[in-house]
Parts: C-alpha cells; sequence; structure tokens
C-alpha cells in the first residue's frame, strides 16, 4: 500500500498525515520521509510524533548511536568530512555528529557530496581502528543503488580495474579502459564493483545494485559509465544527456553492514531510495506507461516524413565520453 495510505490507517486525517510528513515524523526504515505516495511495507513505517522537526531528504538523519559508533542518513550536497579548500567546508557528517554527541567524531569511510545514503562516523580512536581494519579487510557490506541509463545483464557482473587520478583528461578512470601506459606514472589502485540489475524502469533506465570489494574514489559511477551504464545526473561521467536526466546524481549508498568494535555485534542498516530518486523513479515509470498522444489507428506524425520527401536513412548515435571537471 500506499505510505499515505499507511497513515491513514494508522487514524491519521489527510491533513495530519501531510503535516506529520513535511516536519520528518514519520519514518521509513528509521529514515525520515515525506513521500506520502510511495509504496511500502506497513511494519517499516513508525510515526514518532514527539521526534524533531527536520526537512527529510535535506537534514541530516541518526540511525544509529551508542558510545562508540554513530551510522548517519547523509543528504546529498553534505559533505563526508570537512573541506578546508571550501567556505561552506565547516558544513560536514562529522562537523554535525560532533556537535550533536558533543564529542570527537572520526573518519571511518566517505561517500561522496552529491550522493545520499548510509555512513558510519566512529566516536573514539579505538572504534575507528577497528572499523578502518574492517574496511581493509572487505568484510564492511557497502551496497549502492543507482538509476542508471541503458539495461544491464541480469545477473551479477563483476568489474576489477585499476582505478588512477587522471586517465588522460584530468578525471579519474581505469587504465585498462583508457590507456594502460598511464600506470607508468600511476600505479594506481585495485577496484572492485559488483553490479546487479534489481529492475528494468522504463525502455532506457534500470535501477541497479552495485556491491563494493574496495572503495576507491568515484568508483561506482567510474565502473558504471566504464561499462555503458552511466547513472542519471552524473556531471562527470555521463554524457550531458544523461547528465540532464537526473535532478542530482542518481546514486544512494542503501545497505551498510559491520561488525560493531566493541561487542563484536553483526550490524545492518537498510535505507531506501531517498525521496528524490524514488519520485525520479515513479515518474519514469508513469511516462512509460502513459498512452500515446498519437490518435489510434493512425501512425504518429511524429515518425512521419514531410511530405514530398524521401525519408533520410537514420543516423547512428555514438556515446561520447564525459569531460567534466572535478
Amino acid at each position: 500500500p500506499r505510505l499515505s495510505t499507511v497513515l491513514r490507517d494508522q487514524g491519521l486525517s489527510g491533513g495530519a498525515a501531510r503535516r506529520a510528513l513535511e516536519a520528518g515524523k514519520v519514518f521509513l526504515s528509521g529514515i525520515p520521509t515525506s513521500d506520502g505516495g510511495r509504496d511500502v511495507d506497513p511494519a517499516d513505517v513508525v510515526l514518532r510524533p514527539d521526534a524533531p522537526r527536520v526537512k527529510p531528504g535535506r537534514d541530516l538523519a541518526i540511525v544509529h548511536r551508542d558510545k562508540d559508533v554513530v551510522v548517519v542518513w547523509k543528504p546529498p550536497g553534505l559533505l563526508s568530512v570537512p573541506a578546508r579548500n571550501r567556505e561552506d567546508g565547516h558544513l560536514s557528517v562529522l562537523g554535525m555528529v560532533s556537535r550533536i554527541t558533543r564529542g570527537p567524531a572520526l573518519a571511518v569511510h566517505r561517500i561522496d557530496e552529491p550522493t545520499s545514503g548510509l555512513l558510519m562516523v566512529a566516536l573514539n580512536e579505538h572504534a575507528q581502528g577497528v572499523l578502518k581494519e574492517q574496511l581493509e579487510l572487505h568484510t564492511v557490506e557497502r551496497r549502492y543503488q543507482a538509476l542508471v541509463s541503458g539495461h544491464p545483464p541480469a545477473g551479477v557482473t563483476r568489474h576489477e580495474t585499476t582505478l588512477v587520478r587522471d586517465r588522460g583528461d584530468g578525471l579519474r578512470g581505469s587504465a585498462e579502459v583508457w590507456d594502460r601506459r598511464l600506470t607508468d606514472r600511476d600505479p594506481g589502485r585495485s577496484a572492485t564493483t559488483h553490479i546487479r540489475r534489481l529492475a528494468i524502469v522504463d525502455r532506457r533506465t534500470s535501477l541497479v545494485e552495485a556491491t563494493l570489494e574496495t572503495g576507491r574514489t568515484h568508483q561506482v559511477r567510474i565502473h558504471l559509465a566504464e561499462a555503458g551504464f552511466p547513472i542519471l545526473g552524473d556531471p562527470l561521467y555521463a554524457t550531458p544527456s544523461v547528465a540532464s536526466r537526473g535532478p542530482r546524481l542518481a546514486l544512494h549508498a542503501a545497505i551498510l553492514g559491520f561488525v560493531h568494535p566493541r561487542s563484536g555485534e553483526a550490524l545492518r542498516f537498510v535505507a531506501p531510495l531517498p525521496d528524490d530518486l524514488e519520485q525520479l523513479r515513479r515518474g519514469l515509470v508513469h511516462d512509460a506507461q502513459a498512452p500515446s498522444k498519437d490518435t489510434p489507428g493512425r501512425p504518429s506524425k511524429r515518425g512521419r516524413p514531410p511530405r514530398g520527401r524521401k525519408p533520410s536513412r537514420k543516423a547512428t548515435t555514438r556515446s561520447v565520453k564525459g569531460r567534466g571537471k572535478r
């Protein structure tokens, strides 16, 4: 059922449900949401009237907190760690967590500024060291979801390459894809991503899951683009036409699993697609299912050549690599 229906079944009027959604009082799998039109499992929905007022999709949300580690939902547009060379460099997940906990907040891993999703932050050096060791041993579960251009094959595809800082145009890339000689000046770092198609959204878009073995800068974005399935809204690694199809980078850190650094308990957190990407996905599905405006039984005017002229041969369209600047 739709989230709005679930809230109505809980006794909320339409107006009360709308106000609760806009104030961040409705949680889906522990994440505030304002999207009453999304389909949900009622068991994942919690109404917290006393929760602090937040703007879903814009404000940071605490998913888990204890004396050693905090797991947050990072909104798109927020830095993971402070940036020294930017005027707003003090605005970051680490800075916000430090203010909330009134203590140290130490980086364990990062996700790109335009990416939303789950991120863990250590609250002491012991926790930081243990969690970083888990990352080095590839025992941390990190799964991303992305809306991409094209339809990857069914099943899981493994991408293992050597990522270098400059593939030749100022962007990061895989030496195997661009030029093996790049490793002569930059040995690069091994990167492995497992890609699985979750659903075909429309004739030119898919929802995919990317599971990391390693966590290199821009790894998911690079591997998907080089495989021929760039992420919608990606200004760096997608073509301009694909980049324009998303309101922002359509990439989301959806699943995070690790062993607690002190108790040894296995923890796993799941964050559904954020409101903006879920609405983008739903809009694409709706547009694909909408009936054609052309008159039934007659060919589309858009598909017919002008009278008195012969139809020209269809030109072949070639993909062009994006050349944005970092």
